[in-house]
């Protein structure tokens, strides 16, 4: 048992930023939380904490390894005497036809020896809706909607009771808008009927946060519930109601805040441009941009980059340090030195950077992109972050402990898409 063991929920999630945007929400749903990063070698002090997410990196790797890493992660969260146990896939649901959200979802089952588990996908607030078992994202159904084309995990089908089906041996039902309206006993009613007749996996209909507080109500009893940070928000009310949880004032309270400002940019969405252009046109002075072809050469480049930054942060200046660049610079780099290793030399320039600067005094630090905050973060050996108030919907400050250091570190770690364009300003002025 970690210390002061008394977590009410445990989650499960299949990759970096998506446990961040869970904890997030369970944060504003009046949880103290904690993400921690795969799953925990070494004694963790939960004495203050409700809930805890583990984030793995198991949305797209091979099947045997997600379940394997699920079932580590879940033994471990029964460890910490967790009431209730969540698994945390996108909002999209994505995944290949093998698995791993069917595959990973009966192991879970298998191991807590329960019966049933509801898939409720669904963000009302980001446009992620479902509709008689059918996924939308905003007006469009999923495969319409731009992820037909995912790069890892192209989605060609809305109808999730039939891919779900494609990933389990097991029957897959459908809980819908019909029964929801009826309420959480109606809906309780329904998923009892289904598991009589041998259903175990339920898809949930969700059209607003309405439809998600009546699943979280009829799911509170469940061993294991699946699904996006949606559901995450509408949970926290029900353990109140259940007497497992108190009422805490700041969920998110965090220790003050320290340190040189500073933000690595790695990822080249179209939000992130537009954040990095924002961030230039306030400080002009600002920004060193990091170019994979010069990164190639050796490291001058990222010295130059280091001396920059250290002039900046002796003036107690913010700093952006950047490899966010648009598609046609993009593109001649991945052309010249292939697409993987041009990543992969930006996502190492940017680590080495983040690390010697924190050795060197910064203590907030803001990474864009999913990739390179997963870098960045092994890179500084970070295994715990406490998970503090949001900046933007899904994006929160964190703070993590760092060895030799009195004050944690504070993070900001925001995948492409998400954030306004202010976000590379807007961040500093909320945390205090």
């Amino acid at each position: 048992m970690g210390m002061g063991a008394n977590i009410v929920l445990g989650a499960i999630a299949d990759d970096f930023t998506g446990a961040t945007d869970l904890a997030n929400n369970l944060v504003r749903g009046g949880m103290r939380c904690l993400q921690v990063i795969g799953v925990p070698q070494q004694e963790i002090d939960l004495a203050d904490i409700d809930a805890v997410v583990v984030a793995l990196k198991s949305r797209s790797c091979p099947v045997d390894e997600a379940v394997a890493d699920s079932l580590a992660a879940l033994e471990w969260l029964r460890q910490q005497g967790a009431r209730q146990l969540f698994f945390k896939y996108c909002s999209t649901f994505d995944s290949t036809d093998q698995g791993n959200i069917g595959p990973v979802a009966d192991a879970l089952l298998e191991a807590l020896d329960a019966y049933q588990t509801v898939m409720v996908p669904a963000f009302p607030v980001n446009g992620r809706t479902v509709y008689q078992g059918h996924l939308f994202v905003g007006d469009r159904l999923l495969n319409d909607s731009g992820m037909q084309h995912h790069p890892l995990n192209p989605m060609q089908d809305a109808d999730l009771v039939r891919v779900l089906a494609r990933q389990t041996p097991h029957p897959v039902g459908l809980a819908n808008r019909a029964v929801l309206v009826q309420g959480a006993e109606a809906t309780r009613t329904h998923l009892t009927m289904l598991a009589d007749q041998g259903v175990r996996h339920v898809i949930c209909d969700s059209l607003d946060e309405q439809d998600l507080d009546v699943l979280a109500e009829a799911t509170v009893a469940m061993p294991l519930v699946t699904g996006g940070s949606g559901l995450g928000q509408a949970l926290p009310a029900q353990y109140r109601a259940q007497g497992w949880l108190g009422t805490i004032s700041e969920p998110g309270r965090l220790s003050p805040a320290s340190g040189g400002a500073l933000v690595l940019s790695g990822s080249c969405s179209r939000a992130t441009l537009a954040q990095v252009a924002d961030f230039l046109a306030k400080h002009p002075d600002g920004g060193f941009a990091l170019d994979p072809l010069a990164l190639a050469e050796g490291g001058q480049q990222q010295e130059e980059a280091l001396a920059f930054a250290r002039k900046r942060l002796s003036q107690e200046a913010p700093v952006l340090l950047y490899a966010s660049a648009d598609t046609e610079k993009v593109n001649a780099a991945q052309q010249a030195l292939g697409v993987a290793h041009a990543g992969a030399l930006v996502e190492k320039a940017l680590s080495q950077l983040a690390v010697t600067l924190v050795n060197e005094g910064v203590g907030r630090l803001l990474v864009a992109g999913g990739e390179t905050s997963g870098a960045v973060v092994s890179a500084l050996g970070i295994a715990t972050l406490r998970i503090g108030e949001q900046i933007d919907p899904g994006v929160p400050w964190t703070q993590a402990p760092l060895a030799g250091r009195n004050a944690p570190l504070s993070l900001a770690l925001k995948s492409g898409n998400f954030g306004g364009v202010d976000f590379f300003t807007r961040a500093f002025e909320v945390l205090v």
